[in-house]
């Protein structure tokens, strides 16, 4: 039997963000448990808020399974636009004001964006990126793919998620773990992304979408064949029962696919 990704509904976006907050943490201290340090890509979009309303959000008193270990996280990033760190567009940019500019204390997480030396040179750009990677992932021992421990993602209304596009020549991609795109349907034209079979492999894969804006694409990812060729839904076939959705009542609207839990 095909394992299928899970679909968790909440009432509204602050109960997701609780719920999120809790996945987030047990995937930090299995990552911790397995190597001692918790790596995590993140996309742009209107993930970082969200994330954000989770990560920052007090901590439960006494209870200590409700701990960031902010020291440990690496946060490397999904995908980005080829744009200085501090343009309007970046995702560094956002995920630094949404969430890293906010945190307080001695405990920081290290953080890897692009290097603008190479704005001028997409494939260089990517190229980068990647050795950045390899240099984490497979410094002591040779690796087919990077593992992250978790990535977060959001879902366009095109079931887009990184710089991944429908029909794009670039889910085709099979070799590199991180690839440049010149020509993206979504301005700015020129990003990098990881790779579908990097984003597929990751030990667990995290969607955050809602909002009545959502319910037409979600209906059509997990309940139509024509959505299971979207990023999104082979994201979902190559992952599986690790992927999970978080969704509020509003984006999942109209939606047959069973969900997980419903609260």
């Amino acid at each position: 039997m095909t394992k299928v990704p899970n679909l968790y509904v909440f009432k509204d976006v602050s109960y997701l963000a609780k719920q999120l907050r809790s996945y987030v943490i047990h995937c930090q201290n299995a990552g911790l448990e397995r190597h001692g340090k918790f790596q995590v890509a993140i996309s742009g979009g209107s993930l970082p808020a969200t994330l954000a309303q989770a990560l920052l959000a007090s901590a439960r008193p006494n209870d200590s399974s409700d701990t960031i270990h902010w020291s440990k996280w690496q946060i490397f990033f999904a995908d980005e636009r080829a744009v200085p760190l501090d343009h309007a567009d970046s995702n560094y940019r956002l995920v630094k004001s949404e969430l890293l500019d906010k945190l307080s204390g001695d405990e920081q997480p290290t953080v890897y964006p692009i290097n603008t030396e190479y704005l001028g040179d997409i494939q260089e750009l990517a190229d980068d990126y990647e050795r950045l990677l390899i240099n984490a992932f497979a410094a002591k021992d040779s690796v087919r793919l990077p593992v992250f421990d978790l990535i977060l993602l959001g879902c366009g209304p095109d079931g887009h998620t990184c710089s991944l596009f429908p029909g794009h020549d670039l889910l085709r991609e099979t070799d590199a773990w991180v690839a440049p795109i010149e020509d993206s349907p979504k301005p700015p034209a020129k990003r990098i992304t990881l790779t579908l079979p990097v984003v597929s492999r990751g030990l667990k894969v995290a969607f955050v979408a809602s909002g009545a804006g959502k319910k037409e694409i979600l209906k059509r990812i997990f309940d139509t064949d024509e959505g299971a060729l979207l990023p999104c839904g082979l994201i979902n076939s190559g992952g599986g029962e690790r992927v999970s959705w978080f969704t509020d009542k509003e984006a999942v609207e109209g939606v047959n696919f069973p969900p997980k839990a419903n609260i």
